[in-house]
């Protein structure tokens, strides 16, 4: 949906700054301006004076008027396409009383321009199978607004009129007096839902770092004051200072030829008046010598934390071979110092929950470098002892020969990756590097350039450059700014946390031991398996092949992704293993990995696997336990292997679940922190009636858990349980076969088929109607409706499919009416979601996030939209609007390997999955308004709705503006 976001490169109080080896793209193709036309200063493209290689892949070019572009051909996913307009103004152009307003314009271009009524914008989009925030978007920063159209279909008319919707955003929006008041409460709306305990946390650490500074003043999201009496006028003359041909960019990346993507570029924007761009904004001033100061920021829902900051002077450092490797080598040196954070905050007594160091830009004010450490309430002091003599350890003694060589198999491997697969990089990956080309002038180069680069430069990469290199760009943490942020406020307060610090500074520490070198310890897993049955799905193509011990092989060979190969195993149990008397019998399955294997620890495991692409997960699904990946094909053989492993000898070690009960106490802490936590932390509970399974249970209950009760729940399921593996990508498959027999094929014999269970696949719907109050201690101003309706599970496909697109008009009506007509709501939702696990199971519901006040109004337009499409067919139009970009998801779903592996990834075990597959296009394009209607008659009864209203209680946070008489109140 529509949004504003704090993004950049910039305010990151905790920011890596490794330098990332998969860059990319460039080709300069500058007009000349026709005799005698205006033109905007030409701005050079950054790649112009640096002495990297740009990618030869993109074209640049310009329009006599100003307006630049950025093209490129690509086919990643087949027949689709992305344009991107950037406008190079954010809310840090707004005046003091325009604040939030170029977030408000944001809006307003969905909202009527000389050629596209109000409303119809994202009707047409619709129509032609683009879905509203999945595909028709925007967004607004300090420094750009981005609008973004993804497009399903190389259509060339469509991409007219894609571009065509660009053009009117960019200079036609007719900003009438009453479409900016219909859309100022949804703008409201965004302020009201986005408040709460995190943005608050944000907003004071801003102030606290860089008091006065604009930026400060300037969030995207803006002000209650400026946006309740902002005016048309107001927001035109924003609109017409801010978009102009020489602040704009256009970005186009997909299945057409760059000849037809310029030539429709100059057919819509060749006629746009030249206007020059506004003068770069302020984003400071910053004090850079601003030390010694303290942070105590309390409230009830943050967890504790600690951040201990320095600035310094900001460093031009343009895009450069140079830049390049000392940004690696900085990047490698902070690498190493997270991973010996993290290791300590994996061991059983761990000192904090997690700490991590870096440096990053404040836009072009001032460096940072920060220590940022998350720890269990209570133990600051702990933490900060450990965090601190670990950071300096480091910074005193440097690194070991084994770590740094780590690092490098780590960097390594991802350029070789992305060399071996940069011919099928997605359109939204080179989107992304145009935009940053853009917007941070970071240079598009190819993989191999980088990967040569990296090679020229790897023998230069020792404990003593890294040190030099981290040494150099950080800001020594000498007197620092020390921020705190939790739930109570230290003993002692102010003079604890500094006194703290100094101790930590005080403690000598020893040089760090040479780690030893780690392999992988499995290898053999026996005897492997025998094929005894392969056949051939003819449709797509997949292989169905059975092991002599059972295990099943779902197999596709597709280069639809050059060098990537996903990876899915399903063995059975699951969370179907759990009952009313164990409800949290297998809760603990996604903290096995944190245990490691048998003979390795997770930080060995982490050592052994650097420099491959090899996933390390386990978890319990619904009716089954998961482990899945995306590796290469070098890799495949090494990541069934690991997988085998986590089977045959997980390690179950205590930090595991350590590190699980460090997290509890937050998470109790914070149920009732917002209207969303607080639905979900009771509506389980609610819909069942209390069935356990579904509740949320006792703080006591999981502060209980351990691996001993875990691998009695899981044991057998891991040893005799069936599996189903799927393995979709750019393989060969005589090798993934053989590779398949050497690790589960060779396990001792397995359950042919997976326990239907079906005592366990009972969920009960409550039988209790009407309205449930919850309370939240969040803003005092939201309030959380929501309708819910027994539907039924998803074995009946058309059954499933009428469910889905009701959910899709509802949404399309609640849109119109709480969010266009009323202003109440930002993002009302409708959800269909029939069971696939629990027998006649399914459930439907209508929500919206409001004002508190606004409850009973928003309740009443949706009590009459359901007897709406109870009782009246829909409209054809809606209908088509609903259904079309589920169409085009179709038609596009096995572009990518994620399409491939749904269609795959039970192909044995449920075979119906891939005809329900292929039947619904059919299913949906013969839909009526008739069909919906009787879909909502026969489901949405309003006397059969579990209502619940989430309200503020009588801890909520007051809001408003502040109090002239606080003292602590901030101006504005």
């Amino acid at each position: 949906m529509m949004s504003w976001c704090i993004s950049l490169k910039s305010i990151a109080f905790v920011a890596g700054s490794a330098l990332a080896l998969v860059s990319a793209p460039v080709l300069a193709a500058e007009e000349s301006p026709a005799a005698g036309a205006a033109v905007a200063e030409q701005p050079a493209w950054p790649f112009g004076a640096s002495d990297l290689e740009p990618d030869p892949g993109f074209v640049y070019g310009q329009l006599p008027n100003g307006m630049r572009y950025i093209l490129r051909e690509n086919a990643t996913p087949e027949g689709t396409a992305l344009v991107r307009m950037r406008i190079g103004s954010g809310s840090l152009d707004e005046t003091e009383d325009e604040r939030g307003l170029s977030h408000f314009l944001e809006h307003m271009a969905f909202n009527g321009s000389r050629n596209i009524p109000e409303g119809e914008m994202v009707r047409l989009l619709e129509r032609e199978g683009l879905s509203f925030g999945a595909d028709t978007n925007a967004s607004t920063g300090f420094k750009a607004i981005t609008y973004k159209l993804n497009l399903p279909r190389n259509d060339i008319a469509l991409l007219d009129t894609a571009l065509m919707l660009m053009r009117e955003t960019a200079s036609e929006l007719t900003i009438a007096p009453e479409a900016v008041e219909r859309e100022r409460g949804v703008v409201l709306a965004e302020l009201r839902d986005r408040a709460g305990f995190a943005q608050r946390n944000s907003e004071d650490a801003m102030q606290f770092l860089t008091p006065g500074a604009r930026y400060t003043q300037r969030l995207p999201i803006g002000t209650i004051q400026s946006l309740e009496v902002a005016g048309a006028e107001q927001l035109r003359s924003l609109y017409e200072r801010t978009y102009t041909p020489a602040n704009t960019v256009l970005i186009i990346v997909g299945d057409f030829p760059v000849e037809m993507m310029e030539a429709a570029i100059r057919e819509r924007f060749a006629d746009w008046a030249s206007a020059p761009a506004p003068d770069k904004p302020q984003t400071g001033p910053v004090d850079v010598a601003r030390s010694g100061l303290t942070d105590i920021h309390v409230d009830p829902a943050l967890s504790e934390g600690l951040t201990i900051v320095r600035l310094g002077p900001w460093r031009d450092e343009p895009d450069s071979i140079a830049t390049r490797q000392t940004g690696i080598l900085r990047g490698i040196g902070h690498a190493i110092i997270n991973r010996r954070l993290a290791r300590l905050a994996r061991a059983a007594d761990a000192p904090f929950r997690s700490a991590s160091y870096g440096s990053g830009d404040i836009f072009e004010d001032a460096r940072t470098t920060s220590l940022a450490i998350a720890s269990v309430d209570g133990e600051w002091r702990k933490g900060m002892m450990a965090a601190v003599q670990e950071v300096n350890q480091a910074l005193t003694h440097g690194f070991t020969a084994a770590e740094i060589d780590e690092q490098i198999r780590r960097r390594r491997n991802a350029a070789e990756n992305a060399v071996a697969n940069y011919g099928t990089w997605s359109n939204a990956t080179f989107a992304g590097q145009a935009l940053s080309l853009v917007s941070d002038e970071r240079i598009p180069v190819t993989p191999a350039h980088t990967l040569a680069l990296f090679e020229d430069f790897v023998a230069t990469i020792t404990p003593r450059t890294v040190l030099d290199a981290v040494r150099y760009h950080a800001v020594p943490l000498e007197d620092p700014m020390i921020r705190f942020t939790g739930r109570t406020a230290p003993a002692g307060g102010e003079a604890a946390l500094r006194e703290a610090f100094a101790v930590a500074m005080a403690i000598e520490v020893s040089a760090p031991e040479n780690s030893e070198t780690v392999t992988f310890a499995y290898d053999d897993f026996g005897s492997p398996g025998a094929v005894v049955s392969d056949e051939t799905d003819p449709r797509f193509g997949i292989r169905k092949i059975v092991f002599a011990n059972g295990v099943r092989l779902n197999l596709k060979q597709t280069d639809i992704r050059a060098d990537r190969v996903q990876v899915a195993v399903r063995i059975d149990g699951g969370k179907l293993l759990a009952s009313e008397e164990d409800p949290l019998r297998v809760y603990l399955a996604d903290s096995l990995t944190s245990g490691g294997l048998g003979a390795h620890d997770l930080d060995q495991i982490q050592t052994a696997l650097a420099g491959r692409s090899v996933g390390f997960r386990f978890a319990a699904a619904p009716d089954g336990f998961a482990m899945s990946a995306t590796t290469t094909p070098r890799d495949l053989d090494l990541q069934l292997k690991v997988f085998a492993a986590t089977l045959t000898d997980p390690g179950y070690r205590a930090e595991g679940v350590e590190r699980f009960r460090r997290g509890i106490d937050n998470f109790f802490a914070t149920l009732d922190a917002t209207p969303g936590r607080a639905y979900a932390a009771a509506a389980g509970a609610l819909l069942s009636d209390g069935d356990p399974r579904f509740s949320l249970q006792p703080k006591s209950a999981y502060e209980a858990l351990d691996f001993a009760q875990l691998r009695g729940a899981i044991e057998d399921r891991l040893s005799t349980g069936a599996i189903e593996i799927a393995i979709v990508g750019d393989v060969d498959e005589n090798a993934v076969i053989d590779g398949i027999a050497r690790t589960f094929g060779a396990l001792p014999p397995r359950e042919e088929e997976f326990h239907e269970r079906r005592e366990a696949r009972q969920r009960h719907f409550t039988q209790k109607r009407g309205l449930t109050t919850l309370e939240h201690s969040g803003e005092a101003d939201q309030a959380l409706l929501r309708m819910v309706w027994r539907t039924t599970d998803d074995s009946d496909l058309d059954e499933s499919l009428r469910l889905m697109i009701l959910a899709r008009i509802a949404r399309l009506e609640l849109t119109d009416s709480l969010r266009e007509e009323l202003g109440q709501a930002y993002s009302p939702s409708a959800t269909s979601s029939p069971s696939r696990v629990y027998d006649g199971y399914g459930t439907f519901s209508l929500s919206a996030s409001v004002d508190v006040s606004e409850i009973e109004q928003a309740r009443a337009a949706i009590r009459e939209l359901v007897e709406r499409l109870r009782s009246e067919p829909v409209d054809p139009d809606l209908l088509d609007r609903a259904r079309k970009p589920v169409l085009e998801a179709y038609a596009n779903a096995l572009k990518d390997l994620g399409g491939w592996m749904r269609l795959a990834s039970r192909a044995q075990s449920e075979p119906d999955r891939v005809d329900r597959w292929v039947a619904a296009p059919a299913i949906l394009e013969g839909l009526g308004p008739q069909d919906i209607a009787a879909t909502a008659s026969r489901y949405l009864d309003l006397s059969r709705a579990v209502e619940i209203h989430v309200l503020p209680g009588p801890n909520a946070r007051l809001t408003g503006n502040p109090d002239p008489e606080d003292p602590e109140a901030e101006e504005e």
